[in-house]
């Protein structure tokens, strides 16, 4: 079982940053996996928004965030960051970690586990 345990969010005016913090613990977690984040917006879908290797190397994005977000990861304390810039008001959602066997199942929603969110709120 794998438990990840998100940070970081709040409240924020547009054009401001944010910077969301994942910490992975449990008996089968491993530094082998890949990791990412998802949002939730208010009364839509959940979307794929990030999502990086198990060694950094390989980066997605989805294109709405492409250029104002950065994902980045530190195996030696098992957390995953993401840096967003320039917010704006449709960036408003619950931000979930996520972690899976690769990236690119990441980047496709095929999740192995999810946290359990931290809301982010951009004012206009």
């Amino acid at each position: 079982q794998v438990q990840l345990v998100e940070s970081g969010g709040g409240l924020v005016q547009a054009g401001g940053s944010l910077r969301l913090s994942c910490v992975a613990s449990g008996r089968t977690f491993s530094s082998s996996y890949a990791m990412g984040w998802f949002r939730r917006p208010p009364g839509k879908e959940r979307e794929f928004v990030a999502a990086i290797s198990s060694l950094g190397i390989t980066t997605y994005y989805a294109d709405s965030v492409r250029g104002r977000f950065a994902i980045s990861r530190d195996n030696a304390k098992n957390t995953v960051s993401l840096q967003m810039n320039s917010l704006k008001p449709e960036d408003t959602a619950v931000y979930y970690c996520t972690t899976s066997t690769s990236a690119a199942s990441l980047k496709t929603d095929r999740v192995d586990y999810w946290g359990q969110g931290t809301q982010v709120t951009v004012s206009s």
